[in-house]
């Protein structure tokens, strides 16, 4: 995998087993960066990735020059290619280790941007969508296959790619 654009295009990320992640493709992470960069200023803006699989969400965002990234994982095996991976950068975003839902529930900073991209089936869309309402200051993004309950957040945009849906959402 590398990293699309920005300062740390072309960037090689090693992925974890694609048995214990599903790493987000090339094509909808451009896609997800090119319709943010028409919504939002990336300068000054902070990102989290509430489940980063191999952490390239966050790379991205700091490759396209958001100020800062979070990203949580919880899979030892996975924190640990993260790791490697974030030892390549000079500005990494900072990794958090441990239970998505748990972490931003006690998380005081507000995020200009949330990406929510648990495994697919795992029935934590609506848990997680929850958990970040008291530190979404702007955009929440959603990879999934399934109808999630958006209630409380504005329908932004959504797109399809093959099976999968980017939902944009924003709270009410």
């Amino acid at each position: 995998m590398n990293i699309t654009a920005g300062r740390f295009k072309g960037q090689k990320i090693i992925a974890p087993d694609e048995k214990i992640t599903r790493p987000t493709l090339s094509k909808v992470r451009m896609s997800v960066f090119n319709t943010l960069q028409a919504m939002i200023n990336f300068d000054g803006a902070n990102f989290l990735d509430m489940y980063a699989g191999s952490g390239i969400m966050g790379l991205e965002a700091i490759s396209r020059g958001f100020a800062s990234a979070v990203a949580i994982e919880k899979h030892p095996k996975v924190t640990q290619i993260i790791k490697n991976n974030y030892k390549k950068f000079s500005d990494p975003p900072k990794l958090i280790i441990g239970d998505s839902l748990k972490v931003t529930a006690k998380m005081q900073e507000k995020f200009d941007v949330i990406y929510i991209d648990p495994p697919y089936f795992s029935g934590v869309y609506e848990q997680s969508l929850d958990a970040i309402r008291t530190i979404a200051d702007g955009i929440v993004i959603l990879e999934h296959v399934n109808d999630v309950d958006f209630s409380g957040f504005e329908l932004i945009k959504q797109k399809k790619y093959g099976d999968k849906f980017i939902t944009f959402l924003r709270l009410e």
